[in-house]
């Protein structure tokens, strides 16, 4: 598409003299300038050179819209009223009156199309109101411009290039009509809107011309058919009477013909019957006694099998009583065989335990030993050893010693008794030291041993803990198996007692129904033949009994005579199917069908009449229901058929209304048409059972189903072998619990005596630690003392003993004591360790002995629960052995019961089966009797009713004057007696008649009336079935009510041909309305779908496009998915008749109605609609007038956004607006502004890049142009 370049304005409203409006190569230019400036006449020029009427250019004529100067500043006003100017020169000019104001004004468009060529449109007015158009300054007519902007896609009608201000309120808040009047406007559908309803109008008129014209044919042609069926009755009269007494003739010869075969063949019958009665009782007699010896037999053999079966179930209880007591013994053995093990492997530790304790006892015995043997070995060495090292001196080396001694003692006495006593001290503490050290070592051993004792327990209980742990899961998961056995059990049991009572509920309703054997055989052959029927031919739809069925119960009945043989007929689609079914049917020999052909069988109109006329009756149609497609099949089998409630109900509707149709109550009387009266209890009653064999079917599916589901369920009322075996397994686990929990206890009682026993041992060890450093440290300050001490008198004797020891060769006198006196001091020291390894191992010893007393009596007491669990042990399996016999003895007698029980039911079957041979045998011969009775006396009683029959025939014959042929011998029938009762009352009930042997057959009087047969027809000879008599009767019937219907009109021909004229110029009337209708419906139908279709595209194209464009309008970087909008029409077949809703819900808001919106949701869902609208066969470029003056920053700036992001080439905005945030995302800005001095709207133009716009008042321009127009 093109593009606008230029707008050129001459004198045009508020522009005085020529100015120029240049777009440029700008696809999205803003017209701005303040309020009053001229920015909206910018925008009716536009309008205007584009063809817009003056209506829309705010102005109500087009002498308006040229520029109309005002009174200067520099001129004044004179006293007439014209106006003078001043002259540069002082002087004045006067205007008499004469305005100088143009006359003149246009407007030019400057349009580049596509091929890049320019076109000039331009529109010139004067002020006489008078237009002038021209293109390319050529003048054209206002048709040839309207159709250069066209081509261009610029369309004037639809205004789809220009929005004016206040068209976005009005878009806004305008009714469902309204929008659709707009789409009509932009799709061109308007157009045909005048035409569409003239049309319209003329064709429902010719509708109703031909409507007329053809019940005015249709009321002739009733007129023709009455007259023509007059004339057809008045000629038929004679013949239907002859027929109707040629057909009372031939059923009487039918009727007197099988009459007399049938006396014949039962008097024949009856002789064969009673040659074959004396030898079937003879044979009756004989089978009779041995019936009664085989029952005695049976019976006897019945009774003996009852009792062993009651012995055998009797058995089996006490074997199921024995084997659950076994249950429970096997596990307590199992237990008890568990804990036995468990107490054996426990000794077993025990033992090791108590083996390592006397291992220890011997070990610190045999160490107490050693040290003792090694303490006297030592003693003996070291008195050897004294007297072998000890050194003799002389005894004045001995005097002098002895001298120095006393001496040494003078001087140091003091010191050595202090060191006497010291050591003494010492001594006593060394002793104290060695007595706390070996209770801490013996503390520390102990505290050792017994948190060893605790670990082993603590790992011994937690092990006993993970087995209560482990047993408690598995019990309780066995208790939920088990619990779910028995729920499932106690569910069954339930289900099974529901499905019991809902089967005996079903089995009730088939009793009553007495569905067991009334089908006959005929009746399940029909059936079979139908199915097959249906499998070969699809054609077949059913028996009429199956396609319908009574609405009410109560009419079942009442059907069931309506419908009559017709019950039983066959609906199939065509003519061909039913020849093709009788062919079958002759092929196989299936006998004989009735067959309805939908499309082919002729069918009465029902009688309107006679619904409503009593409320007691309605026609036999409407009581039955059926699908619509077998109408035809229904109507036919009904006819004109009512339904009366009772038979008062039927004479009045029949006798007194004189309604000729066939009247039947709900109990099946029957009232013909004719006035015959049938009553009492016939097949009619039999076929309403029919109607309940859906239900009986229905009923047998439900019980095969409950007996299925019954014989699927499991035995509820006794629990199952693995419900027996969780119970048992659950009291195994139980006491399996109990002893874990037991063991639990003891363990805790054991390590808590252990626990306090460590306690006690780790505050002994507490308490004499302290001691033991304690005396150790004062035992070393005292050792200190004494050296101290002991080094002052060794200096005492250094001095004394110098010469003495110089002399002997001794270093020191300590020298020489310590060689007399060292064996003294390590014995003393090797004493001291002797007795405190001996105080040591004597306390270990005691100790560990009394550990070992302790473990024997653990032993014992396991030993004692061992042998108490061996006795409980060999108890139960005492017990259990004992069962076990019992439960042979109890298998053993069971099996021989069991034999015998199979040995009695054979030998009971075949005593049944021979009571039931003598009992076939006896009914067989009883029934040939009761059969050849009932046959006798059944051909007794024909033979009665059939003479009856004939004689009445004949006594009707002879009072109605009906002449039937005679043979030549035959007697005449005035000499037939007329009150004479022949035979037995033909009305009397039949009663059984006492056995006898013979039967003394009746004679039957004919009185010599032979009638000749000759002129019966031979098939009727042949077939004597009711069917040919109803056939026969039905002819009759049908003649008469013929005859009885007829009556002849002698002036129909007459009248017949003036009703035949008056049709053919009637005719001919209605076949010109039916020309004239068509046209009209067809020039209207055309303008219709013309209409539909310029409308339904427009709206398809916007609806489809308003989404994405409000979506557009409305999405943010916080809402990116937009707002929802859409169009929904009203109606659809004629839209444009109908309103159009427009929907809009803006983002993050629910569902409202538009009259709810804010103004600014209000503006964006106009904008959209306008934009939607505007894609729809858009002009090359679009005209908006200040479209967001109800908006807000950021919704001015979507619109900004969206109109930058649509504008390029094939669409070019024009916007006229005031908001900043618009207009700077414009490529071009026209500047608008006012000069006062001039009187004159004034524009500049500006070509502004995208890249070089500032925010604020200042604008920094690029390529400015500005046009200054000259003065």
């Amino acid at each position: 598409m093109g593009k606008l370049i230029r707008l050129e304005l001459f004198n045009f409203k508020s522009y005085k003299g020529h100015h120029t409006l240049l777009f440029g190569d700008s696809y999205f230019t803003s017209i701005i300038g303040p309020n009053g400036s001229g920015k909206s006449n910018s925008m009716d020029a536009i309008s205007f050179v584009l063809g817009i009427k003056s209506s829309h250019l705010r102005s109500s004529h087009l002498r308006d819209l040229i520029y109309r100067g005002r009174v200067l500043k520099t001129a004044t006003v004179n006293e007439d009223g014209s106006t003078t100017e001043k002259q540069a020169n002082g002087q004045a000019s006067t205007q008499e009156g004469e305005s100088q104001d143009p006359k003149t004004a246009w407007v030019m468009a400057v349009y580049e199309d596509d091929a890049g060529d320019e076109q000039e449109w331009k529109r010139t007015i004067s002020n006489q109101g008078t237009s002038e158009y021209r293109i390319n300054n050529r003048q054209v007519t206002a048709a040839q411009y309207n159709e250069a902007l066209e081509a261009e896609n610029i369309l004037i009608k639809a205004r789809n290039f220009l929005v004016f201000q206040g068209d976005v309120e009005a878009i806004a808040s305008q009714s469902p009509k309204d929008l659709t009047r707009l789409i009509e406007q932009i799709s061109g559908s308007l157009e045909f809107k005048a035409e569409y309803e003239k049309l319209s109008g003329q064709a429902e008129e010719a509708a109703e011309n031909q409507a007329h014209h053809l019940n005015r044919r249709r009321a002739i042609n009733s007129e023709i058919k009455q007259y023509q069926e007059q004339k057809r009755e008045a000629e038929s009269y004679a013949r239907k009477a002859d027929e109707r007494d040629q057909a009372i003739v031939t059923h009487i010869l039918w009727k007197l013909f099988h009459f007399q075969r049938t006396i014949d063949e039962s008097t024949k019958e009856i002789q064969k019957h009673q040659d074959e009665l004396k030898e079937y009782r003879r044979s009756v007699e004989k089978f009779e006694r041995s019936l009664e010896k085989a029952k005695k037999e049976q019976a006897q053999v019945g009774r003996e099998v009852s009792r062993i079966d009651r012995g055998i179930k009797g058995k089996e209880n006490e074997i199921e009583e024995k084997e659950n007591a076994l249950i429970p013994i096997d596990e307590k053995i199992d237990i008890s065989n568990r804990k036995l093990q468990k107490l054996r492997g426990r000794i077993t530790e025990i033992s090791k335990e108590r083996d390592s304790q006397s291992s220890t006892i011997k070990s610190l015995s045999k160490d107490l030993r050693t040290v003792e043997r090694a303490q006297a070995t030592w003693e003996a060495e070291w008195r050897r050893a004294s007297e072998s090292e000890g050194r003799q001196l002389s005894e004045a080396d001995l005097q002098e010693y002895n001298h120095l001694k006393e001496e040494v003692n003078r001087r140091s006495a003091e010191n050595r008794i202090r060191v006497d006593n010291l050591r003494r001290q010492a001594k006593a503490d060394e002793e104290t030291v060695n007595s706390l050290k070996s209770r801490v070592d013996s503390n520390q051993w102990q505290v050792q041993t017994l948190q060893a004792e605790i670990d082993k327990i603590r790992e011994r209980k937690t092990a006993v803990d993970e087995t209560i742990r482990s047993t408690s899961r598995e019990i309780d998961s066995k208790k939920k198996e088990f619990n779910r056995l028995t729920s499932e059990r106690l569910n069954s049991s339930q289900k099974r007692t529901e499905l019991e009572e809902k089967l005996q509920e079903v089995l009730k309703k088939l009793v009553e129904a007495d569905d067991g054997k009334r089908q006959s055989e005929r009746e399940i052959r029909i059936r079979e033949t139908i199915a097959t029927l249906k499998r070969i031919f699809p054609g077949v739809k059913g028996r009429v009994s199956e396609l319908c069925k009574p609405r009410q119960k109560k009419y079942s009945e009442a059907v069931s005579v309506v419908l009559g043989r017709n019950i039983d007929a066959i609906v199939v689609d065509n003519e061909k199917t039913a020849k093709d079914c009788i062919q079958h049917l002759r092929d196989q020999r299936a006998g004989q069908a009735t067959f309805i052909p939908l499309e082919t069988i002729q069918t009465k109109a029902i009688n309107s009449n006679l619904k409503g006329m009593h409320r007691g009756m309605r026609m036999a149609i409407d009581t039955i229901d059926y699908d619509s497609a077998y109408e035809r099949a229904m109507s036919y089998a009904c006819g004109n058929s009512i339904v009366c409630d009772d038979l008062d109900v039927a004479k009045y509707v029949c006798y007194e209304k004189g309604v000729e149709a066939k009247a039947v109550t709900l109990d099946g009387t029957v009232i013909h048409k004719g006035g015959l009266m049938t009553g009492g209890r016939g097949p009619g009653q039999q076929n309403a059972r029919r109607w309940d064999e859906p239900e009986i079917a229905a009923l047998q599916k439900m019980k095969d189903n409950y007996l299925a589901e019954l014989a699927r369920m499991p035995k509820g009322h006794r629990r199952g072998t693995e419900e027996e075996t969780l119970q048992g397994e659950l009291t195994g686990l139980d006491q399996r619990l109990a002893y874990a929990r037991e063991e639990t206890q003891a363990f805790e009682r054991n390590l808590e005596s252990k626990t306090r026993e460590l306690d006690f041992a780790q505050r002994q060890l507490q308490e004499v630690r302290p001691k033991y450093n304690e005396k150790q440290r004062s035992l070393n300050q005292l050792k200190e003392s004494i050296q101290e001490i002991q080094s002052s008198i060794d200096n005492v004797e250094d001095e004394v003993f110098a010469n003495f020891c110089q002399r002997l060769g001794y270093h020191n006198i300590r020298e020489y004591e310590v060689q007399q006196g060292s064996l003294q001091q390590e014995a003393s020291q090797k004493k001291l360790e002797f007795t405190t390894q001996k105080s040591k191992l004597q306390h270990q010893l005691n100790f560990e002995t009394e550990r070992l007393q302790a473990t024997e009596n653990r032993i014992s007491s396991i030993e004692a629960q061992i042998e108490r669990d061996e006795a409980l042990i060999e108890q139960l399996e005492q017990e259990k052995e004992v069962l076990a016999n019992e439960l042979d003895v109890l298998n053993a007698e069971l099996e021989q019961l069991k034999e015998e029980l199979e040995e009695q039911q054979t030998k009971y079957a075949d005593r049944a089966e021979h009571v039931a041979a003598q009992r076939r045998e006896v009914q067989k011969r009883s029934k040939n009797v009761d059969g050849t009775l009932k046959a006798i006396a059944g051909l007794e009683a024909e033979i009665q009713r059939t003479a009856s029959n004939r004689y009445t025939i004949l006594r009707r014959c002879k009072l109605e004057d009906i002449s039937i042929p005679l043979t030549d011998d035959s007697a005449s029938l005035d000499q037939l007696p007329i009150d004479v009762v022949q035979g037995d009352d033909p009305d009397a009930m039949d009663i059984d008649e006492p056995d006898t042997t013979t039967f003394q057959t009746q004679a039957i009087s004919d009185y010599g009336i032979e009638v000749d047969f000759e002129d019966l027809e031979d098939n009727l000879k042949e077939s004597g079935e009711e069917k040919v008599d109803e056939e026969l009767q039905e002819k009759i019937s049908t003649l008469n009510a013929d005859l009885e219907k007829l009556s002849p009109n002698m002036r129909a021909v007459e009248r017949l041909e003036g009703v035949e004229s008056r049709l053919r110029t009637v005719e001919k009337e209605f076949e010109d309305a039916r020309r004239a209708a068509k046209k009209s419906r067809d020039e209207f139908q055309a303008v219709k779908e013309r209409r539909f279709e310029l409308f339904n595209k427009a709206f398809t194209h916007i609806s489809d496009q308003i989404g994405n464009i409000y979506r557009d309008l409305t999405m943010s970087t916080d809402v990116p998915l937009g707002g929802q909008a859409y169009l929904d029409i009203e109606d659809s077949d004629a839209p444009y008749l109908a309103g159009i809703k427009y929907h809009a819900m803006p983002p993050l808001k629910r569902f409202r109605d538009m009259e709810h919106l804010s103004g600014g949701e209000k503006t964006i869902a106009a904008l959209a609609l306008l934009f939607a609208v505007h894609s729809y066969q858009p002009s090359p470029f679009f005209v908006l007038d200040e479209v967001d003056a109800a908006l807000d920053n950021v919704n001015v700036e979507r619109v900004a956004n969206y109109i930058r992001s649509h504008g390029g080439p094939g669409m070019q905005f024009v916007v006229i607006s005031l908001k900043m945030r618009l207009f700077e995302r414009s490529e071009g800005l026209v500047g608008v502004f006012r000069d006062q001095v001039a009187g004159s709207s004034r524009c500049i133009t500006l070509d502004v890049g995208f890249d070089s716009w500032v925010l604020g008042a200042d604008i920094l321009t690029r390529n400015v142009v500005a046009e200054i127009p000259l003065k």
